[in-house]
């Protein structure tokens, strides 16, 4: 039952759609109807522009960190990362805009945040590095998933390497027409400032 309930209240948590608030709050747009037509930081980056973006983007990261950690203020004997999943799942298909959400690239991320800073940390250098390489965002954000599983290999931490593959394979599917436009050159590419 305890489970049930932090599931619950973690997948709520995660479907909250922070690019849907701040397009409509702020700009007086549905982000759904721009760009990719997705409500997460990229599409909101791309829309938007970089405050936008960066809004949604940690909102997205903090949400997962909270659905991940919120058992801990009841003292929950709960497995973290499975309960952070709900987090992902609700980013994903939000119940509060038709199920219609973002990618899960930073509330997976803001899950890792509430359970290893340190992994989180690796994770966004990573990221980073290979955006500045590639230009990428969804190209970086597959890869990142895939060093990550090799980080928690390397740290011998199972369980963590079994949620981090669930999600990793989450991200890579939802990223699925990324790696078509990918193949055939037509992947917007991000410009430097």
């Amino acid at each position: 039952m305890t489970y049930i309930i932090f599931a619950i209240v973690a997948y709520l948590i995660g479907s909250i759609p922070s690019g849907l608030l701040v397009g409509k709050l702020a700009y007086g747009i549905d982000i759904r109807e721009h760009g990719s037509g997705n409500l997460g930081g990229t599409n909101t980056f791309r829309v938007l522009g970089i405050k936008a973006g960066l809004i949604v983007t940690s909102s997205d990261i903090l949400k997962g960190t909270l659905a991940t950690v919120f058992p801990l203020l009841f003292g929950a004997d709960v497995y973290l990362l499975i309960i952070g999943l709900f987090a992902v799942v609700g980013h994903m298909y939000p119940v509060f805009a038709n199920f219609k959400g973002g990618k899960a690239v930073a509330t997976s991320g803001g899950v890792i945040l509430g359970v290893s800073p340190l992994l989180f940390a690796i994770m966004l250098t990573t990221f980073f590095l290979m955006l500045y390489v590639s230009k990428y965002v969804s190209l970086s954000s597959m890869v990142t998933g895939l060093v990550t599983i090799v980080v928690t290999l390397i740290q011998q931490n199972y369980g963590l390497t079994l949620v981090l593959s669930l999600m990793t394979a989450i991200v890579i599917y939802r990223h699925r027409t990324n790696i078509k436009r990918i193949v055939n050159k037509t992947e917007p590419k991000i410009t430097w400032m």
